[in-house]
């Protein structure tokens, strides 16, 4: 499972387990991100920057920062009902390594072919895991977030559940925007404070982040992925990639000794992995996440799926079982944003809405009776 309650060096993916077409979406829109006036966080700034002083934090660096900043209540709403999910792999890997991803990976393969090679060869980390990690974080690129990140740190910093971690998120944002890196209006990102196309939080992009580009700036907020994709790439050499050894696979796909064989779900595929796994879930600690990022990163670059079968679930339903009755459902008029097999709130409410049209029980969850209903 991806417990969203582990900060790694990304933040991202951490929604990935409630981001698929069949559920609700993970964040409060935009347009509720906005700051309020709140007289006990214009107080806390207000000792905060004395702290900030004594950490080398300049007196500019502080005005500029904060201008226009302020206290979104929606970062704390979405801090404090916070939900651990637990999805099944199948679930998991349904979301991570989906067709769409899968074949937008591919393209940006090739779209970045030439800075991927360089990076590859200069960090001697696998280009298709780095652009892996990249359509996990962020679509690759897709949703990197727009929450300016101190007003979202402050908030957290103020009146979070975890206080000295996002202070300390805020005085490494402040660091960057002093360092020169980017502007306090481009320092945006998810509302937790995780930025850029593979989501650094700001204490990880102090110890990582590098500037591929030679332009003088470490930008990944730019629309050019590439100094987000090298410091992936940094990160995960200093972690200890082993370069030509596999992250693991499905037992009897790889060679080698693996230091661990995974049965995640039963029934389901056995997973051969390697040193390369562990350094995986150094960005993000879970396995689902690690084999995620490997098992995508192997179908970018031409692999196969899983050949061992998950079965049906509690439901008697199979992946592919549910994907045809999201599929019938949509086509009935009643939209489950889309068909990825795993069953969300919006699937949910799909359900409940065509049972309620047509005189059935009202409970929201799939069964083989509500598919066969649905027709063909």
């Amino acid at each position: 499972m991806i417990n969203r309650r582990t900060f790694s060096i990304g933040l991202g993916a951490t929604l990935l387990a409630a981001c698929s077409t069949g559920s609700a979406p993970t964040s409060a829109p935009a347009s509720r991100m906005r700051a309020v006036p709140n007289a006990g966080w214009d107080a806390w700034v207000a000792g905060f920057k004395g702290r900030a002083a004594s950490q080398g934090i300049s007196q500019s660096t502080l005005n500029r920062a904060f201008q226009g900043a302020g206290y979104l209540p929606d970062v704390i709403e979405r801090d404090r009902n916070q939900v651990e999910f637990k999805r099944s792999l199948e679930d998991y890997l349904a979301i991570a390594a989906s067709d769409e991803r899968i074949s937008t990976g591919k393209q940006m393969l090739v779209r970045h072919a030439g800075t991927l090679s360089q990076i590859e060869a200069q960090y001697g980390v696998d280009k298709e895991i780095v652009v892996a990690v990249w359509g996990l974080e962020s679509r690759y690129g897709a949703r990197r977030g727009d929450v300016p990140v101190i007003s979202a740190t402050s908030t957290l910093a103020y009146d979070g559940r975890r206080g000295a971690f996002f202070e300390k998120q805020l005085v490494a944002a402040l660091k960057i925007i002093q360092e020169g890196d980017t502007t306090p209006a481009n320092m945006t990102g998810s509302w937790a404070g995780a930025m850029g196309h593979t989501q650094f939080i700001p204490t990880s992009y102090l110890a990582y982040a590098v500037d591929f580009t030679g332009d003088g700036r470490r930008d990944i907020w730019s629309e050019d992925p590439a100094d987000s994709l090298a410091s992936t790439a940094a990160y995960l050499s200093r972690a200890g990639w082993v370069q030509g050894q596999p992250w693991g696979g499905e037992v009897g796909t790889v060679s080698g000794s693996p230091v661990a064989v995974l049965q995640p779900q039963t029934p389901g595929p056995r997973i051969a992995v390697f040193r390369n796994f562990q350094v995986i879930k150094r960005y993000n600690n879970s396995d689902s996440y690690a084999i995620g990022v490997g098992h995508l990163a192997d179908r970018i670059a031409g692999g196969a799926p899983f050949q061992a079968s998950f079965g049906p679930d509690a439901t008697g339903l199979t992946l592919d079982d549910r994907k045809e009755l999201q599929r019938r459902l949509t086509s009935a008029g009643y939209d489950t944003q889309g068909a990825d097999g795993v069953i969300g709130k919006n699937t949910e409410a799909a359900i409940s809405a065509y049972q309620r049209a047509n005189g059935l029980s009202v409970t929201g969850q799939p069964s083989v009776a509500l598919l066969q209903s649905l027709g063909g």
